[in-house]
């Protein structure tokens, strides 16, 4: 996915401006838990006299931003540099345009990570800066900002949610046992970290087999959240690829922790991502199992490849695998992604991958 820039020979680049996006990039994963639908936005305010204002968006309904941080420079505000990960919108919503907060406080000089791909925006909120004469620049800290925002941008850009497949496996590539079981592959501290996922997430699928065999509740129960984070506000929505099998733990709710009985989904599978997107669903993760792994695969639907792989050998030929596919005869039709990080988490890796 590319994105469109300001080109940096059009404006004065300084060598402090990575350090202050970087931070706003902070300051923005803190509140990616709690914003969605609305993008997790940071941004830093630099006064002329040095003075730095932060403010990230506020939930669901609160203060942007830009909005927050203008807020808290007061007129300290008037001739100097914003620093904000996405482009200031332009159009009314639950809050005025951060555009006109930004022009009326006199800012000098804005810079921003990355334009926003929303058609309501799209470099109308560049252009409305510019035309008032402020100083942009944009593109600064752009691929960090395409990372940590990528559900927002996908479902921005593609209309539909952003796609995480996350599989438990054994060296030798079983996501289960030939007998079906798989509970448990990795260590506990490796399924904290997927329980963070599932808290960053908006929704979570799995397969009916998936549901009747295992009977998971797919809930938020284990993860290292931060402080300033409620655990009943980050339970995603439970789906189900089929019928959800009668007395499973998926049909329980409990409002008070945040969490709703699943719903089921029928049909094709860009349609039922497609409906899950206009539901203001930016981010799903896919728990399982191998076969509606596969079928997203097959489909090039699948954004982002969560491994989390045991230093445990299942051998033999029997046993559940990664994907329930074809096997791959020719070496020059073998899959390839892009490795983006490795992590050993307790005694297991985390490697995730993106599609090339």
């Amino acid at each position: 996915m590319s994105f469109e820039t300001v080109p940096f020979e059009t404006v004065s680049l300084k060598t402090s401006d990575i350090s202050h996006m970087q931070r706003a990039l902070e300051l923005a994963e803190g509140v990616c838990y709690f914003t969605s639908p609305r993008p997790w936005v940071g941004c830093v305010l630099l006064a002329s006299n040095g003075g730095v204002f932060e403010g990230a968006t506020e939930g669901k309904e609160g203060p942007h931003a830009e909005q927050s941080a203008l807020a808290k420079a007061g007129e300290q505000a008037r001739g100097a540099t914003l620093y904000t990960t996405l482009e200031p919108c332009v159009h009314h919503g639950k809050t005025p345009p951060c555009t006109e907060a930004i022009i009326s406080a006199d800012v000098a000089r804005v810079v921003i990570a990355i334009v926003d791909p929303d058609e309501k925006v799209k470099g109308r909120g560049v252009a409305a800066l510019q035309e008032a004469g402020i100083e942009v620049a944009t593109g600064i800290c752009q691929n960090e900002a395409a990372d940590l925002l990528a559900p927002y941008l996908t479902h921005r850009s593609l209309g539909r949610p952003h796609v995480t497949l996350k599989l438990a496996t054994t060296l030798d590539g079983r996501t289960a046992m030939s007998d079906g079981s798989s509970q448990w592959i990795t260590g506990e501290a490796a399924r904290g970290d997927a329980h963070l996922l599932r808290a960053q997430s908006d929704a979570v699928i799995v397969g009916a087999g998936t549901a009747r065999r295992d009977n998971p509740s797919l809930t938020v129960r284990d993860a290292s959240l931060p402080s300033h984070v409620n655990l009943s506000d980050v339970q995603p929505r439970r789906f189900v690829l089929g019928n959800i099998p009668a007395g499973s733990s998926l049909l329980k709710s409990d409002p008070a922790a945040g969490i709703a009985a699943a719903e089921e989904l029928h049909g094709e599978i860009p349609d039922i991502l497609a409906e899950l997107a206009r539901r203001d669903i930016l981010s799903v993760l896919l728990e399982g199992g191998s076969s509606v792994a596969a079928t997203f695969h097959e489909a090039n639907l699948i954004d982002r490849y969560v491994f989390y792989v045991a230093p445990s050998l299942a051998g033999g030929s029997e046993g559940t695998p990664v994907l329930a596919t074809e096997t791959t005869s020719d070496i020059k039709d073998l899959w390839r992604g892009q490795l983006k990080s490795v992590k050993k988490i307790g005694d297991d890796l985390r490697i995730d991958i993106k599609p090339l």
